[in-house]
């Protein structure tokens, strides 16, 4: 019996230290785990950081940085399409005592002009047309090419009458834009017209054809939420109506509040 107790006490002993040498290897283990994630945060906060200082150097650079401009020491014009030709420019620019030369390519159409026509019930008169570069039918407004030695205001009369058969109160100047400065070298007049009226039959060329629609003014938005309206030049135009009616709120007889789209 003593002897079973002995043999006991020593089981005992044994699965005491196998427990302890566990507990021991398990901290150990635990402490060499915590000590690998303490240096992996830290070297990625380290590299964060690095990271996070570079970019604020580079953002540094970006803001001071002085655009250099080119010049065009040639020209050349490739094609002629009709409605624009497309020019081979030669440019260069100098740094110091170092300089470099380019071809660039740039598209020249005509000047451009649109209008806003808006009757006596605010309603924009718009027009539908195919579009051959997206292929598909567009809700615009009128607009077009300004002639040579035409002046965008003339133009944008011509344009309204030809497409629309409409005309207004004198043309109201709203804005000027580039619609494409990376590669088109001409701009784009916006125009509005009050009160108009439609006096004759529009008149096409032989590849035009043109719809007539009658959007109510407050309707906007929504067609360009809805992506029924997607032309870039348009969407400018009816933006350059809001600026008008948010500067004009004084000018007598102007009903500003029933103008804006967006109001």
């Amino acid at each position: 019996m003593f002897y079973n107790q002995v043999v006991k006490n020593k089981k005992h002993e044994r699965s005491f230290e196998s427990h302890g040498e566990h507990l021991q290897s398990t901290r150990s283990t635990q402490s060499t785990q915590s000590t690998q994630s303490t240096k992996s945060t830290q070297s990625t906060q380290s590299a964060a950081g690095v990271q996070n200082t570079q970019i604020t150097q580079n953002t540094v650079i970006q803001q001071s940085l002085r655009v250099r401009s080119w010049t065009t020491i040639g020209r050349e014009k490739i094609a002629d399409c009709r409605v624009f030709s497309v020019h081979k420019q030669v440019s260069t620019r100098t740094t110091g005592d170092s300089s470099e030369t380019h071809d660039f390519f740039v598209f020249r159409p005509n000047d451009w002009v649109n209008v806003i026509p808006v009757t006596s019930d605010y309603e924009v008169v718009m027009i539908e047309q195919f579009r051959h570069g997206i292929e598909q039918i567009t809700l615009e407004i009128p607009g077009g090419m300004i002639d040579l030695e035409e002046s965008s205001a003339s133009a944008g009369r011509r344009e309204l009458l030809e497409e629309t058969g409409h005309c207004g109160n004198e043309l109201i100047f709203l804005g000027r834009n580039h619609p494409n400065p990376a590669i088109q070298s001409n701009i784009c007049d916006t125009f509005l017209s009050l009160n108009v009226e439609q006096i004759q039959v529009p008149i096409f060329n032989s590849t035009e054809e043109v719809a007539m629609r009658l959007i109510p003014i407050k309707n906007i938005p929504a067609l360009i939420k809805s992506g029924s309206i997607t032309h870039a030049l348009v969407i400018v135009a009816f933006h350059y109506l809001q600026q008008f009616c948010l500067e004009n709120r004084a000018v007598k007889g102007l009903d500003v509040d029933r103008l804006n789209p967006f109001s």
